[in-house]
């Protein structure tokens, strides 16, 4: 098996690294990266200007760029075959719910599934890198559980609960919940007085019931959601063709 690995806290970041480590044993991986911290760069191509491909001594690539950047550089410039999977992560913290449509961890994944390969987005149930090691062996098995067995391509989206690997058995088949809209932003102002903007925390949970990746890691299982890119609104297509006839 041969896998691409890309994430967006960028190539030193804890999650990638103990990715990278359990998944060697076991598949040829190759890993491109941002060069620093992409959170919430979502499915964003850098257009305005150059990119550039650099290698770390451990053999990753880093790119001066978004996690898409990273993934469709990997895919059109750097390799010169077609990985089977592409996995991302292993992300500090959760995206859930709304939270993938922001999330560089999915847009990672979401690009190599673009291109007609199967891809997995793996992030922590909670911040802080606790038991990261463990997160990553149990992100191995969920690869060599699902690789061969669902239709392909597929994209799943994978958050696993902050627990020791011998707690972390249990897997929920899920959907996205839902949050509130998220809290105002935060004014402060800079050192020459001026006033500036930080993005504020995301909004609570909304729809956190059962059946939903909120549910499934607040009771201590992995949760597992099957991603689509089409966002037509088929209902409404419905009326507005109706309203055209």
């Amino acid at each position: 098996m041969r896998i691409l690995i890309s994430n967006d806290d960028g190539y030193l970041a804890p999650g990638i690294n103990a990715l990278a480590k359990a998944l060697a044993p076991v598949a040829h991986i190759v890993v491109v990266a941002p060069d620093s911290n992409r959170s919430g760069a979502s499915n964003s191509l850098s257009l305005d200007r150059p990119l550039s491909v650099q290698r770390a001594d451990n053999g990753f690539y880093f790119i001066n760029g978004t996690p898409t950047d990273c993934v469709h550089i990997a895919l059109t410039g750097i390799l010169d075959y077609r990985p089977d999977l592409v996995v991302s992560g292993i992300n500090n913290g959760p995206n859930m719910g709304d939270d993938t449509l922001y999330s560089g961890t999915v847009a990672a994944a979401t690009e190599g599934y673009l291109f007609g390969i199967p891809a997995m987005a793996f992030s922590q149930g909670s911040w802080g890198w606790e038991h990261i090691d463990d997160a990553a062996l149990h992100a191995r098995d969920i690869v060599m559980r699902y690789f061969e067995t669902l239709p392909r391509p597929y994209l799943l989206n994978v958050n696993i609960p902050n627990l020791p690997y011998g707690q972390l058995g249990q897997v929920a088949a899920t959907r996205l919940g839902r949050r509130h809209q998220a809290e105002p932003v935060i004014r402060s102002q800079d050192p020459r007085g001026r006033e500036i903007f930080w993005i504020g925390p995301p909004g609570a949970c909304k729809d956190a019931g059962e059946g939903t990746d909120f549910h499934a890691v607040s009771q201590g299982k992995t949760s597992i959601t099957p991603l689509q890119i089409d966002l037509t609104h088929k209902t409404q297509l419905a009326a507005l063709e109706k309203g055209l006839a």
